[in-house]
């Protein structure tokens, strides 16, 4: 799958090119920006939000817990960073993005299966942080521009291009 996935076109590739990238897509996804990185204009700060129904029908909804934050975390202090902390998150959302546009509905089988990579990482980093258990998950998204160079720690913030709140999202249970 993955040779007729990077060969030239031809009849065989042009033919099954939905399974091919079914296959391939997210896990094996081919660009250059390796060796010509695209960087980001804008800052996300990716937050996620649990809610879990108790037996007696009561909602409990959590606060929320900044994803992003996190992943800086992880990788602040780390001279050799994994490509994963760095990327995952953040490309998973521009994946998201790129398969939603700004309404949220599905309407692929790539949209779903971006939905559903989307909201497993995001369920499991809040899972290996949190106690108790959760069986929906919410994402909200904050969109910043990036700081002028030689900006002024002290000077105000930017203003938020986009503060972008997902529905909730059922997840397998999660959670101790």
């Amino acid at each position: 799958m993955v040779f007729l996935h990077v060969a030239p076109p031809n009849t065989v590739s042009k033919r099954y090119s939905q399974q091919i990238n079914a296959w391939v897509y997210p896990l094996f996804e081919q660009n250059w920006r390796l060796f010509a990185p695209d960087p980001d204009s804008v800052n996300r700060q990716v937050l996620a939000r649990t809610a879990h129904t108790r037996p007696d029908g009561s909602t409990r909804v959590s606060g929320w817990f900044d994803l992003s934050a996190a992943d800086t975390a992880a990788v602040e202090h780390n001279p050799f960073p994994s490509h994963t902390s760095q990327n995952l998150l953040r490309r998973a959302w521009t994946s998201y993005t790129d398969s939603h546009g700004g309404d949220d509905a599905s309407r692929t089988e790539r949209a779903v299966m971006m939905r559903k990579y989307l909201s497993n990482i995001a369920a499991d980093r809040v899972a290996a942080r949190t106690d108790g258990t959760f069986d929906f998950i919410q994402l909200r998204v904050v969109t910043l521009p990036v700081a002028a160079p030689g900006t002024a720690a002290g000077q105000r913030p930017p203003a938020p291009v986009e503060n972008r709140l997902l529905p909730w999202w059922k997840v397998p249970v999660h959670g101790k």
